[in-house]
Parts: structure tokens; C-alpha cells; sequence
């Protein structure tokens, strides 16, 4: 019902709005301001798209929100905006007065407002799939992207009209002007603003369920700071012949440039962070040695997905970016753990993400360990003073390859395909265990061995996790 009710919304919102637009600009204003107006979306989309790949949200969440953008958010703002305007006049007898003060007020508050209610609703009801700030950003830049596509369109729809009204035509028309500032100078502004609402739920996101007063004000202070650059934005116009190009300058262009750099750097603080906590998992049989080094790396996966799908088919690609979406969820989930932010559900949620991986190691791991091991860095080996002969690498035993091992013990390190050794006691560590894991119950060290499904173990830290049972 919910669904229903959702789609049906959307749906009804995305005919009026078709409508209300067709009526200002004309059926032809309205096909080429659709033509224009799409230009940028695929761009966009993309580069959301690129961020997200660290842990790749639901499509269905992208889609909600470009939907939104476009449908509900922007009937809201045309509704809305329009009458506050008209209001406006009507009391102050001032039209000129009314349209740049809805421009400047009315119109950030409104539209910012309409566009937080897509990142809210998922904050609320996707809880799961919303960790953190680059998921606040994706969806919060696509709302904002379906947002602009249908604003693109009313205005160069109605730009579109005055030129056949005037005869203008060319470079000197206004339609090539309203292209060249909405499309080709600032295709960025709207997803620019509402991207600040997205980085206040996810930061909001980051912090466990007991800090109530900062899960709210986050995002607040970021809708604030969302709709006071958009009222900036509007009211450039206004402040002389250059102002618009003095707004953009200093402040569009340096903000875009800081946001870029903050989302790349949480997006491989991303990757860092499944480098640095798979390895546990590792450690109890759960994944191969080297799963954690190809799971920490875009271009490994990349290489994973490719292999998979040249020898056994599209559908085992498929699986391979799905055992490489659980294990980053996994990986974030006991990060969330470890720093005592998890929700009560961090046990079940944890054994279903187990779960998952569990099902698919049989097409993944083979994949993961040709990336691995495409992919490891290069070792200088360094020749010693006496002969050796038919030895390379390092390690006692015969290594081939460039001699990096993985794994503790006095066996023999044996290459594997680019020549990665893996180094184990009695023999090579690769895969899971064929019988259960016994032993790896440290109590001295960092994890204690906790049993799993049959015949497996993976560890707890010793530190805050909630609802930990007692090792076995």
C-alpha cells in the first residue's frame, strides 16, 4: 500500500506539473525546452552515480528521489511560489517589489524545503540504506537534478516563446542565453544547494540513535545553509551589472570546488575504512586474505566484476558486484560497531550480510583473488650476496612472482597468476575453511571466537559492541 500510494503520488504530481508547464510555454515551447533541458541530466546522474559505487544504494532509492525532484518538489514550488508572489503584490501594491522578494525568500525557502522532504523520507524509511554523507549527497543531488530538469524546462520553454514572439534567433536570442546560464554555466547550482541538506543527514546518519538533539539540528543547519546560498544564488541579479558573475566567482565556483573535494575524500575514506576492518572477518575464515585488499580498491572490484563476467556470464558479474555491495555494508556496519554507534539490530544485521557473502564466495572469491592479485603492489626484491638459484621473491620455500605474502607461518609462499605469494603454516590460506575453525579463540587478543553458521567462527572486538554474547 505504501508503494501505491507513493507511486500514484508521484504519478499525479508528474501530469499536473506536465500540464501547468505546457500551459505557460506552448506545446513547441515545451518540446524544446525538454530537448535543452535533458542535456545535463545524464551528466549528473553519472557522477552521483560514480560517487556511490563504494556501497551502491538501492536503484530504487535513485529513482524515488530524481522523481521527486522532478514531480513533487517542483509542483510544490510552482504552487507555492506563485501564490506567495501574487499575495505579495496584492498587499504591498508593489509587483516589481513582490517578484524579487519571492525570488529571494520565498523561492529558497520553498524550493529547498520541497527537495529536503525526498532526503527525509528516505532518512527515515530507508534507514538502512543511508550511512553516511556520500549517501545524503547522492540523494540529495538527485532530487535536486530532477528538480532542475523540470524548472530547465519551464524557462527555456518560456524563453523559447518570447524569441518567437520578438523574432530573435541564434547566439543573440534569449533562449541561447537562458541555455548558456542554466545549462552550460551553472548545470550544478540546484544539486549544489541541496547537496549541504544531504551532508547534514548524513552526518546526522554517522551518530547513534541516543544523540536525538544532533540527528535533528544537523540537518536543519544544513537546510539553512541550502537555502541561504540558493537566496544568494537568486539575488545576484540584483546587485548590479556584474553581480551575477561576482556571486559566481566567489562563492558558486569555490563551494563547488570544496564540495567535490569533501565527497572524494569521504568516498576513499570509504574504501579505507573496508581495508582496515574486513581483515577481522578475514582472520575468521569468513573471506580469503586477500578479499579485504580487492574490496578496499575501485579499480580491484572493477577488474573482479570484468573477470567474472568474461568466464562465467553477466549473471556472475552480477553476483560478484553484490558479494562486493554486502561485504562494504559489512564493513561499515562493524565500524558503526567498533565505535559505538550500531543500532540494536547489529547482530542480525550482521549475520545476514554474512549470509549473503556466504552464498555467493563460490563466484566471487575466485574473481576477487585474480583482481587481487592484478592489482598488489609491485615488491623490490633485492638479491643477497651468495647464489641462489630458481629462487625469487621472498620466504624460505620456493616463491614465484614478485614475492609478497600474505599470512604468517614457515610454509611455502606459492605465486598465484600476477605472482602474489600467499604464505600460510601448513599450507596455503586461500578460501574458507573445510571444517570448522577451532583455536581462534584468543582471549588475550583483540577478538574472541564467536561460533557462526556450522563448522565456521568470526570474531567480536572486546570493545562496545551492543547485545554481545559471551565468547565461546
Amino acid at each position: 500500500m505504501r508503494y501505491g500510494a507513493l507511486i500514484t503520488l508521484l504519478a499525479l504530481s508528474g501530469l499536473v506539473i506536465l500540464a501547468l508547464v505546457r500551459e505557460q510555454t506552448g506545446t513547441e515551447g515545451f518540446l524544446v525546452g525538454l530537448g535543452l533541458a535533458v542535456l545535463p541530466v545524464p551528466l549528473l546522474v553519472a557522477a552521483f552515480r560514480w560517487l556511490d559505487r563504494v556501497e551502491p544504494g538501492p536503484w530504487r532509492n535513485l529513482v524515488f528521489a530524481f522523481a521527486w525532484g522532478a514531480c513533487a518538489a517542483a509542483l510544490i514550488a510552482i504552487i507555492a511560489n506563485s501564490f506567495a508572489t501574487r499575495w505579495i503584490a496584492t498587499a504591498t501594491a508593489d509587483p516589481s517589489g513582490a517578484d524579487t522578494l519571492g525570488a529571494t525568500v520565498i523561492a529558497p525557502i520553498v524550493e529547498e524545503s520541497a527537495k529536503a522532504a525526498a532526503v527525509l523520507l528516505v532518512f527515515l524509511f530507508r534507514r538502512r540504506d543511508f550511512t553516511g554523507i556520500v549517501d545524503g549527497v547522492v540523494i540529495a543531488g538527485l532530487t535536486a537534478t530532477g528538480f532542475a530538469f523540470t524548472e530547465n524546462i519551464l524557462y527555456l520553454g518560456t524563453a523559447f516563446g518570447t524569441d518567437q514572439l520578438t523574432g530573435d534567433t541564434g547566439i543573440a536570442s534569449v533562449t541561447a542565453a537562458t541555455f548558456f546560464v542554466r545549462v552550460v554555466m551553472s548545470p550544478f547550482a540546484h544539486p549544489l544547494f541541496t547537496v549541504l541538506t544531504g551532508i547534514g543527514f548524513g552526518v546526522a546518519a554517522l551518530s547513534g540513535d541516543r544523540r536525538q538533539l544532533r540527528r535533528v539540528l544537523l540537518p536543519l543547519c544544513g537546510l539553512l545553509l541550502a537555502m541561504g546560498m540558493h537566496a544568494l544564488w537568486n539575488g545576484s541579479s540584483s546587485f548590479g551589472e556584474f553581480g551575477f558573475f561576482a556571486v559566481y566567482a566567489a562563492f558558486m565556483v569555490p563551494a563547488f570546488g570544496l564540495l567535490t573535494w569533501l565527497v572524494v575524500w569521504t568516498r576513499q575514506r570509504e574504501l579505507r575504512t573496508v581495508r582496515e576492518e574486513l581483515p577481522a572477518y578475514a582472520a575468521a575464515g569468513w573471506l580469503t586474505p586477500a578479499e579485504p585488499f580487492a574490496l578496499g580498491s575501485m579499480r580491484a572490484r572493477r577488474l573482479a566484476r570484468e573477470y567474472a563476467g568474461r568466464h562465467l556470464g553477466k549473471s556472475a558479474a552480477r553476483e560478484v558486484a553484490r558479494y562486493e555491495a554486502y561485504a562494504t555494508s559489512l564493513a561499515f556496519l562493524r565500524h558503526r560497531g567498533r565505535r559505538g554507534r550500531a543500532n540494536a539490530d547489529f547482530l542480525v544485521r550482521e549475520r545476514e550480510l554474512l549470509n549473503e557473502l556466504w552464498r555467493r564466495k563460490d563466484v566471487a572469491r575466485p574473481a576477487l583473488d585474480h583482481a587481487a592479485r592484478m592489482t598488489a603492489p609491485p615488491v623490490r626484491v633485492v638479491a643477497p650476496p651468495w647464489p641462489m638459484h630458481g629462487v625469487y621473491g621472498y620466504g624460505p620455500g620456493p616463491a614465484y612472482g614478485q614475492g609478497q605474502t600474505y599470512g604468517p607461518g614457515p610454509g611455502p609462499a606459492q605465486g598465484h597468476g600476477g605472482g602474489s605469494g600467499y604464505q600460510a603454516g601448513a599450507g596455503p590460506v586461500y578460501g574458507a575453511p573445510t571444517g570448522p575453525v577451532h583455536g581462534y579463540r584468543n582471549p588475550t587478543g583483540p577478538f574472541h571466537g564467536y561460533e557462526s553458521p556450522p563448522g565456521h567462527t568470526y570474531g567480536y572486538p572486546t570493545g562496545p559492541y551492543p547485545a554481545s554474547r559471551p565468547h565461546q
